[in-house]
C-alpha cells in the first residue's frame, strides 16, 4: 500500500466519525432551541408512545450527559438525558420517540435487535483481545497472529453492521408513532427528521471507519509478508 493511499485511508478513518458527530451536534443544538408544537417534554412523549403500545411497565429515567439516551432491554427502561427528558424541544421529541422505537422492537422481538443483543458479550470479549493479537503479531512479525486479531476485530464490524437496521428501524417506528398519535405537527417534521437522520449518520460513519481500519490492517499485514 502506497504512502498516499495509506494517508488518505487514515484521514478517512479519523474524519468520518468526526464529521458525522459534528452533524449530530449541529442538528441537536439547532432543534433543541425550538419548541415542539405540542409543548410536550421528551418524557411525556415517551410515556404516551409506550402506553399506546402496551408498554406501561417500562420506566423512564433521567441520566446525566448530552445525547446519552438509550433503551436498556435487560432492565426494560428508557433513559433520557437531561436535555431530552425535561425539555419541550423538537430534538427532545425526536430522540424520545427513537428510544421508544427500540422498546417496541424489543416487544416484537425484532430479529436484528435480538441478534445484536446476543452479540454484545461476544463483542465485549473480542474487542478487548483483538488489539493484543494485532500488536503482538506485528511486533513479533507473526502474520497469523495479526490475522487472528483482524478476525476478532471483524466481530465488532459485524456488530456495527447489525446495528444499522436496528437504529434506522427505531427511527422509522418513532416517526410513525409521533404522526399517528398527533405528537408532532407539520412544522415539526423537518426538524424531527433532521435530528434522527444526523444520528443515523454516526452509525454509518462508524461502520465505514471500522471497515476501512480492518482493510488497512489486512493490506499492511499482506505487504509485510
Amino acid at each position: 500500500m502506497g504512502y498516499l493511499s495509506e494517508l488518505l485511508m487514515i484521514l478517512a478513518i479519523v474524519l468520518l466519525p468526526v464529521i458525522a458527530q459534528s452533524k449530530v451536534t449541529s442538528a441537536y443544538n439547532k432543534y433543541s432551541k425550538i419548541k415542539n408544537s405540542c409543548n410536550l417534554t421528551g418524557k411525556e412523549v415517551a410515556r404516551k408512545i409506550l402506553d399506546r403500545n402496551g408498554l406501561n411497565k417500562i420506566t423512564i429515567g433521567e441520566v446525566s450527559g448530552s445525547l446519552t439516551d438509550h433503551y436498556d432491554p435487560s432492565k426494560k427502561n428508557i433513559n433520557l438525558s437531561s436535555g431530552i427528558h425535561s425539555e419541550t424541544s423538537i430534538a427532545a421529541v425526536a430522540v424520545a420517540a427513537h428510544e421508544c422505537g427500540h422498546a417496541i422492537q424489543d416487544k416484537e422481538h425484532y430479529s436484528f435487535l435480538v441478534f445484536r443483543t446476543k452479540l454484545v458479550p461476544i463483542v465485549n470479549f473480542t474487542s478487548r483481545i483483538s488489539t493484543i493479537f494485532i500488536m503482538v503479531g506485528f511486533l513479533s512479525e507473526l502474520a497469523n497472529l495479526v490475522t487472528i486479531g483482524i478476525i476478532l476485530l471483524s466481530v465488532g464490524l459485524l456488530f456495527q453492521l447489525v446495528t444499522l437496521p436496528v437504529e434506522f428501524d427505531a427511527s422509522r417506528r418513532g416517526k410513525i408513532q409521533l404522526k399517528e398519535l398527533g405528537l408532532i405537527e407539520d412544522n415539526d417534521v423537518k426538524g424531527t427528521e433532521s435530528v434522527l437522520n444526523a444520528a443515523a449518520l454516526t452509525y454509518v460513519a462508524g461502520f465505514l471507519a471500522t471497515a476501512m481500519q480492518i482493510l488497512r490492517l489486512i493490506l499492511i499485514n499482506r505487504n509485510r509478508n
